[in-house]
C-alpha cells in the first residue's frame, strides 16, 4: 500500500487498528470524553473488486450483504452499536436534519423517511451519525457546552452555499450553540492538487482559493474555503482541525471518485455522543 501522506498525528489525525480494520480519528475530538468520532479506510471489511475492502455505501452496486457485513465490523472495531446509526441522504444540498433517539436504524435497519439530507445534528446520547464520501469534505462540529454534535457533507456546491456555516446556525437555533465554543474539524477530502475544476466552478468561489493552470481550468482548494467558511462563522482557527489527508492521493487507503473515475465504494464519517 502506497501511502502519500506527511505525519498524521501532527496533521490532525491518529490512523488506528483493530484487528482488520483501519480508521482514523481526531485527536482533539479523542480528548473530549464525551465523544466517539472516526472516519472509515478501505480496510477491515468484506467487499470485493472495486469496493474492496470496507465499502459503506448501500447505493453505488455493492452487494448489501457485504456492506451490512462491513458496517458491523466497522462498528465493532470503534465500539458503537451499529443498531444506533443513523445515516444521511446526500444530493448535495445545505439541508441539515435534527434527529434523536427515535431516529436510531435509519438509512441502516429502516428506511429513512426522508430525502436530501447533507448534515445531520443531535444532543442525544448513542445516536451515531453517518455520512459518506470518496472525495467531497467531512465537517464535524462538537459542543462541549451543550454536549450536542453535527456531521456535514460539503462538496464544491455544498461549499459554495456555505454548508458548514448553515449547520453552525442549525446547531444555534436548536441547542443555543456558541460557533466560539465549538470544536471542528475537516476530515480527509480532495487536495487543491488533485482538483480540477472548470473557470465556471472556479468562479464560485474567492481567487485566493483557486490556481488557474494553462489550459485555463483551475485547481480549488475546498479544505481552505471549508475553514475560512467556518472561521467567518465566528469559530476560532484554534479550534479547527485539518485532516489534511488527500483521498485522490491515497486511492489504496480511502476511496476517491477521481482516482478511480466513478468505480468506487464510500468512506464514511461518524460522530457520536457517548
Amino acid at each position: 500500500m502506497d501511502i502519500k501522506w506527511n505525519d498524521l498525528e501532527e496533521d490532525g489525525m491518529t490512523l488506528r487498528r483493530s484487528g482488520d480494520c483501519l480508521y482514523l480519528t481526531f485527536p482533539t475530538l479523542d480528548e473530549q470524553p464525551w465523544l466517539l468520532n472516526a472516519y472509515s479506510t478501505r480496510f477491515g471489511g468484506v467487499s470485493q473488486g472495486i469496493y474492496a475492502a470496507m465499502d459503506l455505501s448501500f447505493g453505488r452496486g455493492d452487494d448489501p450483504e457485504n456492506v451490512h457485513q462491513n458496517f458491523n465490523l466497522f462498528a465493532k472495531a470503534v465500539g458503537f452499536d451499529p443498531e444506533n446509526l443513523v445515516c444521511s441522504a446526500q444530493t448535495h444540498t445545505t439541508n441539515v436534519r435534527l434527529v434523536g433517539r427515535e431516529d436510531r436504524g435509519r438509512g441502516y435497519t429502516r428506511e429513512r423517511g426522508w430525502t436530501d439530507v447533507d448534515g445531520l445534528i443531535t444532543d442525544a446520547r448513542n445516536v451515531v451519525l453517518a455520512t459518506f464520501y470518496a472525495d467531497c469534505v467531512p465537517l464535524y462540529f462538537a459542543d462541549p457546552v451543550h454536549r450536542a454534535i453535527g456531521l456535514s457533507h460539503s462538496g464544491w456546491r455544498g461549499t459554495a452555499a456555505k454548508m458548514g456555516a448553515v449547520t453552525v446556525k442549525a446547531m444555534q437555533d436548536a441547542f443555543g450553540t456558541k460557533p466560539e465554543d465549538l470544536l471542528c474539524a475537516i476530515g480527509p477530502c480532495i487536495c487543491q492538487d488533485c482538483y480540477e475544476v472548470s473557470a465556471e466552478v472556479a468562479h464560485k468561489f474567492p481567487n485566493c482559493y483557486s490556481k488557474r493552470k494553462d489550459d485555463g481550468k483551475y485547481l480549488l482548494d475546498l479544505p481552505a474555503i471549508n475553514q475560512g467558511i467556518l472561521v467567518d462563522t465566528g469559530v476560532p482557527m484554534s479550534n479547527i482541525s485539518m485532516a489534511n489527508l488527500c483521498t485522490c492521493c491515497n486511492p489504496d487507503l480511502l476511496f476517491s471518485h477521481r482516482a478511480t473515475h466513478g468505480k468506487r465504494g464510500n468512506n464514511a464519517a461518524f460522530l457520536m455522543i457517548r
